[in-house]
């Protein structure tokens, strides 16, 4: 029979790999969609080179990758600053711990307030708008590529931001949480070869972004008026402003399969003709 001792080095064995592998777990979450992972795969790629260095003894290259790791931490911190802030300020506000349901819900039914006012209302003026709700895969690489902004989410601002003619109307806004984090973002287009031909750049820019994402993007048509929302590289649209409301509700809150309903309601609806 084992002793006390060993059954609690066990215990202690194991509830130590579950937290490392729970925080290794968030980090790849906040790396996921910016460039860090690319610099991971090249720092993957440059562990792999000094194994095989080591292995077959050759000198020259293993000194030079052994010392390229030496001055490795102090590159890796200023490299991945930003992965790192956003970790430590998402640590602080209990992240990494959870947040409860009930905050989560508070979280979506927030944004979904203020981004279908918001649209509905542009929709009515026939003002182009192209919203990002960001959701588990990390953004930041389009977030850098317009101007970060960081305000607090609301429909007036969101109108402000796509007036014709406004700074920052051209592109896209990113939503993170309840925070509006950029306008004028740059998002890569669709390359589908199916999409209607009557689909302009934002509807293409929206389908693009969610085909590559988890990320849920509202557009608003400036010729129709029409709102549509993209989704995993399918669009619903021309849809009401309480069907959006539903929409976006059971795309964004916690903690059921988002997608399933999604499918579900589109089945019952009938798929959107692009034409």
């Amino acid at each position: 029979m084992q002793s006390l001792a060993e059954i609690k080095e066990y215990l202690s064995d194991v509830v130590d790999i579950l937290i490392v592998s729970y925080v290794i777990y968030h980090l790849l979450k906040l790396l996921r969609g910016t460039r860090a992972v690319q610099l991971l795969k090249g720092i993957t790629v440059l562990l792999v080179i000094w194994v095989i260095s080591n292995e077959f003894e050759l000198r020259t290259l293993e000194f030079l990758i052994e010392n390229f790791f030496s001055v490795g931490l102090i590159a890796v911190i200023v490299i991945f600053q930003p992965e790192l802030r956003r970790a430590l300020e998402q640590l602080g506000r209990g992240y990494f711990i959870g947040r409860s349901s009930q905050v989560e819900d508070q979280i979506a039914t927030k944004i979904v307030g203020e981004v279908t006012k918001a649209a509905s209302q542009m929709a009515r003026q026939r003002v182009g708008a192209l919203i990002v709700i960001e959701k588990d895969t990390g953004l930041s690489d389009y977030i850098e590529t317009g101007t970060i902004l960081e305000a607090k989410l609301s429909a007036e601002l969101l109108k402000n931001i796509f007036i014709p003619k406004a700074p920052l109307h051209d592109g896209a806004v990113i939503i993170r949480k309840e925070r509006l984090m950029a306008a004028g973002c740059y998002l890569p287009l669709s390359e589908n070869p199916y999409i209607s031909k009557d689909l302009g750049t934002r509807h293409r820019a929206g389908i693009g972004l969610s085909e590559i994402s988890d990320a849920v993007v509202v557009i608003v048509s400036e010729e129709t008026g029409q709102i549509s929302v993209a989704f995993q590289g399918e669009l619903q649209r021309n849809l009401s402003e309480e069907q959006l409301v539903s929409t976006l509700y059971e795309l964004l809150k916690p903690p059921e399969k988002f997608s399933s309903v999604f499918w579900v309601r589109k089945e019952k609806e009938g798929k959107p003709k692009d034409g």
